[in-house]
């Protein structure tokens, strides 16, 4: 009987494929009941993809919220009604004559801590319908802005009108709203033409593989082997080995509390801690409850 697969995959997205598809191809490979991924890149959009596998679909919701990492291009004097090149143009403008110093001041403008209007084309959704449905249908909703970090951006290459940057940021970042602003800055508008994910919660794009890395490695068996295990998967959470009395607690659902001798991981109310068992498997993550000293099983894991 074959194992059970649980852990993360990374796959390199190609261009002109929905994230949705590349989900379904790593299930199929893999020959496995659940497949999930923790956040969606545009089908024209390329990079990290993060799938998680089986039982790792359970902690998809620790990763929704990590930092990213993008390379793209901004394509100056052209806007359009999605921010991107596959959008109607709705503006041009042919004055655009920068020094590098005035490109750098403009692309400095978004770094740090700054409110950003979601784009009306996108997977958002008002009243259970996603934006860019209604957007398509001439009834486009602006969704309220909403606080973003960019922790650096910086250019890369410029020939104008293009300009090739890359840019650490926040989840909930729209890189094409990125492109939309800066051009307003500048004066002559512009949008998103490439956009490349380089990194997502701390999984980047050398330990990826492509698609046809992923059918190789699995006509030859071999595709198991680049599973990231549940416990790696959690990078930057801390964690307590569990002795024996404590896993049995925790298989058992008991209530566990600072007196199990794991208080010292709880530094605030939103610790997550992730418990191994002593041959380091995970076995499940907890919250810290500091109102009641209690802590609240996020999710628990067979044995």
């Amino acid at each position: 009987m074959q194992r059970k697969l649980n852990g993360v995959i990374v796959v390199d997205k190609p261009t002109d494929i929905t994230s949705a598809r590349v989900v379904a191809r790593v299930k199929a490979l893999l020959n496995v009941r659940k497949v999930g991924h923790t956040g969606t890149l545009d089908p024209f959009a390329t990079g990290v993809i993060v799938c998680c596998i089986n039982d790792a679909t359970k902690l998809a919701r620790f990763l929704l919220h990590g930092n990213k990492k993008y390379e793209a291009i901004l394509q100056l004097g052209v806007e359009t009604d999605t921010q991107d090149f596959t959008g109607n143009i709705i503006s041009t403008c042919d004055k655009i004559e920068f020094s590098d110093k005035q490109l750098n001041m403009a692309f400095k403008e978004f770094e740090g801590h700054l409110k950003q209007l979601p784009p009306v084309y996108s997977a958002l959704k008002h009243k259970g319908v996603p934006l860019y449905k209604l957007a398509r249908k001439g009834k486009p909703v602006q969704k309220p802005a909403r606080q973003i970090f960019i922790s650096s951006i910086n250019i890369l290459e410029t020939d104008l009108p293009a300009i090739r940057f890359d840019v650490s940021c926040s989840a909930g970042t729209y890189i094409r709203t990125l492109c939309s602003d800066i051009g307003k800055v500048l004066g002559c508008g512009g949008c998103l033409k490439e956009l490349r994910r380089i990194e997502s919660s701390g999984f980047t794009i050398k330990k990826s593989l492509t698609l046809p890395e992923l059918e190789r490695l699995a006509l030859s068996n071999k595709l198991s082997d680049y599973i990231i295990s549940m416990t790696d998967v959690l990078q930057n959470m801390p964690e307590h080995i569990a002795d024996k009395a404590l896993t049995e607690k925790i298989i058992h659902g008991n209530t566990i509390t600072m007196l199990d001798g794991i208080n010292k991981h709880a530094k605030n109310k939103d610790c997550f801690i992730k418990i191994l068992d002593t041959n380091k498997n995970l076995i499940a993550v907890l919250n810290f409850k500091k109102d009641s000293d209690k802590y609240n099983y996020c999710c628990v894991f067979n044995k």
